[in-house]
């Protein structure tokens, strides 16, 4: 399973309160620097962790919420933009010390939906006061847990992380499974160009591989210059084609319009992006004008090419659809959007395909509360290539959108 699949668990609190000493116990070895000196994680570290029974997760260490100076500005900053990317978060306090740095901790959590667990560490030099536990609970904490690394009995808090982890988080919902079925033939469709990471398929192409198969149907995979040939020569007619976006006229030309057609970016937005939001969102491109900003978020980093989806093509197929004269700002990973995101008029996102659905969901969610329609590269693609019907009509059906979007 790749780290996009798994469930994210960070690890919160104050410095010197043994968070590190803590994910080191968990992940069962020394991932994280452990010193009596406060401040000493600073980015946030990652591990991924095996819960015997659950599965694999991802615990992520992060810097003292109480952290000091300049420098430490930039830790704390990095440990508020952490809780965007986790499905779990556990607090950790010692020596009953509860004030306004876990309450603002907490209110970060509720704001984000984010469950969390509470941990009462260095047991072994204050116990836990029931007052203290009480002032927990009435804050949220789903569970109230203590540990000492001189016992170091981590059990209670890895079946607390099983039973408190939202079900969202680990579950893998089919990424076709709705449009296929036994013995059906799908086509896949997969340029190798160059983009294309070397001796290797993109996530996305691997993934839908593998969700054919195990939906018990046939994949057949093949290049865009080979589709003419192969439809001609076997005369078969697949249930579903998937291509790449950046062919899609070319595999619009080639496909019959009686064989349901979409591409690898619109089957993730349907899968872990807010499709409903990209339906309404999508056309207003029509509505773009002079000056307009337009927000492209790439959910990994990548060295870019001359001619990259992101930052070169999608660019220019929609100023050439639109003829409008717009500025295009495109942030990669998880990096903080610049300005307001008032400032933009449409916000781009791409397939998401290296993070989580609860990730993905958090970058659109402050666009979608401010109004900015949003939209995904395939879908914005089709868009402007006048295939966008055809293309979002096999996942819209699913949606019972149809009589609104098409």
């Amino acid at each position: 399973m790749g780290r996009e699949r798994r469930p994210h668990i960070g690890i919160f609190g104050r410095r010197n309160n043994g968070k590190s000493t803590l994910i080191n116990f968990l992940a069962g070895q020394d991932i994280a620097i452990v010193s009596d000196v406060a401040g000493t994680t600073t980015d946030p570290v990652k591990k991924s962790f095996e819960i015997t029974g659950f599965g694999p997760v991802i615990l992520i260490d992060t810097a003292g919420i109480d952290d000091t100076g300049d420098l430490g500005k930039k830790r704390i900053l990095k440990t508020n933009q952490a809780i965007k990317t986790i499905d779990l978060a556990i607090l950790v306090i010692t020596q009953n010390t509860f004030g306004d740095f876990e309450l603002g901790l907490i209110e970060k959590f509720r704001k984000q939906d984010v469950p969390f667990i509470a941990v009462h560490n260095k047991q072994d030099i204050e116990l836990l006061h029931q007052n203290t536990s009480d002032l927990l609970q009435k804050n949220g904490a789903k569970e109230i847990l203590h540990f000492s690394n001189n016992e170091g009995n981590i059990e209670p808090i890895v079946n607390s992380i099983k039973t408190t982890i939202p079900e969202s988080a680990y579950t893998t919902p089919s990424l076709l499974g709705d449009l296929i079925s036994y013995g059906d033939i799908v086509l896949l469709i997969t340029p190798i160009d160059i983009e294309a990471p070397e001796g290797r398929l993109i996530l996305p192409q691997v993934q839908a591989i593998r969700d054919i198969l195990d939906n018990d149907a046939v994949c057949i995979v093949l290049k865009e210059k080979e589709v003419d040939a192969f439809l001609r020569k076997t005369g078969i007619k697949p249930k579903l084609v998937v291509t790449d976006s950046q062919v899609f006229l070319k595999a619009g030309a080639s496909i019959p319009s009686d064989i349901a057609l979409t591409s690898f970016s619109i089957m993730l937005a349907h899968f872990k992006g807010n499709f409903s939001a990209y339906l309404n969102g999508t056309p207003k491109i029509s509505e773009l004008k002079d000056g307009d900003k337009v927000l492209l978020l790439e959910s990994c980093t990548h060295h870019s090419s001359c001619d990259d989806i992101g930052r070169v093509k999608i660019p220019r197929w929609i100023s050439n659809f639109t003829g409008k004269q717009l500025e295009y700002v495109v942030v990669a990973g998880l990096d903080e959007v610049p300005g307001d995101i008032s400032d933009y008029a449409l916000l781009i996102q791409c397939g998401g395909c290296m993070i989580t659905p609860k990730q993905l969901g958090n970058r659109l969610q402050p666009a979608i509360d401010a109004g900015i329609p949003v939209t995904n590269y395939g879908m914005a693609i089709a868009y402007v290539q006048g295939i966008y019907n055809r293309a979002v009509a096999p996942f819209a059906k699913i949606e019972d959108s149809t009589s609104d979007y098409l």
